[in-house]
């Protein structure tokens, strides 16, 4: 019993990284019917700044989240301005192919300045070892990201519907020419609406350093897992991609214990019934999450 339940705490763990990395792109996706394959890019830029930062500059780990937010975030509205926002009205197709090619771009850049090798990240003592709790012996670096996750979930979901900001955007989205007739400055919004989901991804891959290794080859691993979660989650809603992702976590780490040698095939196997159940995701909504 406490061997399954061990398991399913690794698997939530799991499962709060990819949702970390995927939100922002379920978000893009739902709000501005962006298709921004190059997320997972993002989500590399900030585990390379984790671990460069912390030794080079001296940072605490603590420190280097924040900062992994916002100069992703910077990055990001620097690409909406220059790139992204000429595709806004681009068929599917086209900016799959457009951000396809971004993400190959970031894997050749990383290559060119880390080096094909991974980036080792030493972990601060406080996120080492294991902790008693309900009778189990739980990995502590594991605990802080089911909390960070769940924190993450909770701001998101009050953002988006409890601000000024939230309602904002969902006009914004909804009629763009009523809501620039009514004094909204549409280009701002959504410029501000790619860099909070780019750095997202960023702060994802800040927290993933710790379980998930850090290398030029990062965005193809896991973009098949991002667009999974994206798409049984639902596009636009944050509460929809949670449930996803921690589906996804617990099934893949299931899988590879109970049945390592069939690989990810239950997970895609998993994939395709809920695809087949709910075609558009488990709670989509229109417009808005």
């Amino acid at each position: 019993m406490a061997v399954i339940a061990t398991m399913l705490f690794n698997g939530l763990a799991y499962g709060v990284l990819l949702f970390s990395m995927a939100v922002g792109l379920a978000l893009t996706m739902g709000m501005m019917r962006f298709v921004n394959l190059a997320q997972v890019s993002l989500a590399m830029t900030g585990g390379y700044l984790v671990v460069v930062a912390m030794p080079h500059f001296g940072l605490p780990y603590l420190a280097t989240l924040p900062l992994c937010f916002v100069l992703v975030a910077l990055l990001t509205m620097l690409l909406e301005r220059w790139v992204f926002r000429h595709f806004y009205g681009a068929d599917d197709l086209t900016q799959v192919l457009l951000t396809i090619g971004l993400l190959f771009m970031s894997v050749a850049g990383a290559a060119y300045l880390f080096g094909p090798s991974f980036r080792p990240m030493q972990v601060p003592d406080w996120l080492s070892g294991q902790v008693p709790l309900l009778g189990l012996m739980l990995d502590r670096s594991r605990l802080f990201l089911v909390g960070a996750g769940a924190t993450l979930a909770l701001a998101l979901f009050l953002g988006l519907e409890r601000t000024r900001f939230g309602a904002m955007v969902r006009a914004c989205v909804d009629n763009p020419r009523a809501a620039g007739a009514c004094g909204l400055n549409t280009s701002m919004v959504f410029a501000l609406t790619f860099a909070v989901g780019g750095g997202l991804a960023g702060l994802g891959g800040g927290l993933a350093v710790t379980q998930l290794v850090i290398d030029p080859n990062f965005p193809l691993r896991y973009l098949v897992y991002v667009l999974i979660v994206v798409s049984l989650g639902g596009t636009g809603t944050v509460i929809g991609t949670l449930l996803a992702s921690v589906l996804i976590g617990i099934v893949d780490v299931a899988g590879k214990y109970y049945m390592p040698q069939a690989g990810s095939s239950l997970l895609y196997l998993i994939t395709v019934v809920i695809m087949l159940w709910r075609p558009n995701g488990l709670l989509q909504r229109k417009g808005m999450p």
